[in-house]
């Protein structure tokens, strides 16, 4: 299987926030936010994959700032590393004022997918290359972070995550002897 460049994942998408998308207070509503950024996060997976995925995780995601009626979301999604048949996806959002021309970060957030055959089983995909400096960080970043949501969804013994070892000692049972 043909290895990939980050690069080749990447994905933009732009939406206008419109009356039926926000809360009483104009705000664009959160789980609407969640939705376009699955969307926008799976295409860049299927980029990658070259193929069908689903979402399996949600990392935390923070509201930095509300994105007001009228804004404008752009969502930028790029894969940072694939796994065996799993690809974690990070994604930037920015609140774009088009009259005043503003443009500001409001959230971010990482997705994991995994490529599914026509049965709906794992499907190993191809790994990936980073080239940038950004892209490495980024990379091997993304091995702590999928071994964190391994461990908090159960699936991996705090002795077998190896890196995050020291982050996994600091929430360990303390012996009380």
């Amino acid at each position: 299987m043909q290895e990939k460049f980050a690069r080749e994942s990447y994905t933009e998408m732009n939406e206008l926030v419109l009356p039926n998308d926000t809360n009483t207070f104009g705000n664009l509503m959160g789980g609407r936010l969640l939705y376009w950024m699955d969307i926008c996060s799976a295409m860049a997976a299927q980029k990658h994959c070259n193929n069908q995925v689903v979402t399996v995780s949600v990392d935390n995601v923070s509201f930095k700032r509300s994105i007001k009626l009228g804004e404008v979301v752009t969502i930028q999604a790029q894969v940072t590393r694939a796994f065996n048949t799993s690809v974690e996806v990070r994604m930037e959002i920015f609140a774009q004022n088009l009259p005043q021309g503003t443009k500001v970060k409001s959230n971010e957030a990482y997705y994991t997918f995994v490529s599914i055959d026509e049965e709906g089983k794992p499907k190993p995909i191809p790994a990936l290359i980073s080239e940038t400096d950004t892209e490495k960080i980024l990379f091997e970043e993304a091995q702590q972070r999928r071994e964190l949501r391994l461990l908090l969804a159960g699936k991996l013994k705090p002795e077998n995550a190896t890196k995050i070892k020291n982050l996994v000692k600091l929430f360990a049972p303390k012996d009380p002897a």
